[in-house]
């Protein structure tokens, strides 16, 4: 490891790998440079103020100087696949431009994440890609070490993303032949760093290629499986043809997941080849073992195992420890994190947030929904038929609640001041929340209502679909009445 006073540079760094890797190399106590095209996509990671942000275009020799200089290590963590039909020659000139200037600039080490895979054997136009930059980084005299993966388990990841969508999406598929057929060997987000951080200024490591991989060896199906299991969604049923091409593939993809079809096309591609690691001995740079597929499925769905709102995790990653890099992240494009339905609703209120929240703390036992408690009470007995903890174990307390405590069907899993999160625990085809906070505004404050739904499989998201005309009126309605009902409070206190 280098000592606590080397400048490393991460190129990439407002990236799926990028972003996760920075907060790495910062516990190990390095300075480090992050490097983007568009700086204001940094501002909201909690680390920015800990790192040098330079802006630059590594497309340009003179950008990648100012990004370079003074430094002693660098990350090349950059692809094109998605910004240009012809990403693999635009990835050849930035990473022929890149080594000249680390030669120029004495760089002591670059570190490149490239694809896993045996070079001109049936390789994809990816691949094939992936490879050529390696070489073209190592054509200088700066030392470089490359580490090769293939699909990379954590949520954000485009591979697992496509995997996320196709399993959630669809219970029953007509695939290539070659899903069954082509083996992979896929290796967790937290893995790839650490290998990452591992090799950084070791010279054992310098001018040399190194395959990473999980410990499972798989075909795609297994791993659509693997996935099933872990989700707990039925075993899907897959009929391999050999009629669909990648291209057609591609064009499928597009349509049941959000991944756009410039970064399907290339990744499908890819996915035709076998990527194995050459010494099944290793597959590790720091020679211990890594986590197990369904281990890594499991962490990169930590998004709705933590009962916390998917949509809140990226508020603050140190609040995120448990599941590290393999959770959501702000680096995470937008087509990441699988399918999220959220209902949201505000309301201005006439009077303070001490009294918002009184009565959003007395919600359902005696007190009920304040709004169609008639459906509420439907809901609860349906639920119970179906093996469900219904309505009847009411509530602790009629108006104090702690994290923990039961409130009908739902589960208090946040209580602040302003804030009052609810997990349902009624049978439902996924995850779901209900969420209150309450801000003050002037005279008056603000209630904000959300109801969150992570759907489980096909039935999850026809089910909330199905439900949502019945939620429009429910939700406005019980809004409307939390409102009144603090007014009401507020002015007989006073």
């Amino acid at each position: 490891m280098s000592p606590n006073n080397s400048l490393v540079v991460v190129t990439g760094a407002t990236g799926y790998v990028g972003g996760r890797l920075v907060p790495q190399l910062l516990a190990e106590g390095l300075s480090v440079r992050c490097v983007a095209r568009r700086p204001e996509e940094l501002s909201d990671r909690w680390w920015k103020d800990q790192v040098e942000i330079v802006q630059a275009d590594l497309s340009r020799v003179d950008d990648i100087s100012v990004a370079l200089a003074g430094a002693q290590t660098a990350y090349y963590l950059l692809h094109s696949m998605s910004s240009s039909e012809d990403f693999a020659k635009v990835e050849s000139s930035m990473a022929e431009q890149f080594s000249r200037v680390a030669e120029k600039e004495g760089l002591q080490q670059i570190v490149y994440l490239g694809g896993l895979g045996h070079d001109g054997i049936d390789e994809s136009d990816h691949l094939s890609s992936r490879h050529r930059v390696g070489r073209l980084l190592a054509s200088g005299a700066t030392p470089v070490t490359e580490l090769r993966a293939a699909v990379i388990i954590g949520s954000g990841s485009a591979s697992f993303e496509m995997l996320r969508s196709l399993v959630e999406v669809l219970p029953f598929m007509v695939v290539p032949k070659w899903v069954s057929q082509t083996q992979c060997q896929p290796v967790a987000i937290t893995d790839v760093l650490e290998d990452l951080v591992h090799v950084l200024n070791r010279p054992e490591f310098y001018n040399k290629t190194i395959d990473i991989g999980g410990p499972d060896v798989v075909t795609y199906q297994d791993m659509m499986q693997s996935y099933a299991q872990v989700a707990g969604l039925p075993r899907r049923l897959i009929l391999p043809v050999p009629v669909l091409t990648p291209r057609l593939s591609s064009h499928w993809v597009n349509l049941v997941s959000p991944l756009p079809i410039r970064l399907a096309r290339p990744l499908i591609d890819s996915l035709t080849s076998d990527v194995v690691v050459a010494d099944q001995g290793g597959g590790c740079a720091r020679g211990r073992s890594n986590q197990s597929l369904e281990e890594s499925i499991g962490y990169a769905m930590s998004n709705v195992r933590g009962q916390e709102l998917p949509t809140r995790w990226s508020n603050d990653r140190r609040s995120n420890d448990e599941f590290g890099a393999a959770a959501p992240d702000p680096s995470d494009p937008a087509w990441a994190g699988g399918r999220i339905f959220v209902d949201r609703r505000q309301e201005k209120c006439d009077c303070d947030s001490v009294s918002a929240m009184a009565v959003l703390r007395s919600l359902g036992g005696d007190t009920g929904w304040l709004t169609f408690n008639w459906l509420w009470a439907l809901r609860g007995f349906v639920d119970k038929l179906l093996g469900g903890v219904g309505l009847r174990r009411g509530r602790r307390h009629p108006t104090e609640l702690r994290v923990g405590d039961p409130v009908d069907f739902f589960e208090a899993v946040e209580v602040q001041p302003g804030l009052l999160r609810l997990r349902a625990e009624m049978k439902v085809p996924g995850h779901a929340w209900l969420e209150w906070s309450v801000d003050d505004e002037g005279p008056g404050c603000v209630i904000e209502q959300k109801a969150v739904f992570v759907p489980r499989g096909l039935w999850g998201r026809i089910y909330w679909l199905s439900l949502v005309p019945a939620h429009a009126v429910i939700f406005r309605r019980m809004l409307k009445a939390i409102a009144k009902r603090a007014e009401t409070v507020s002015v007989s206190d006073t």
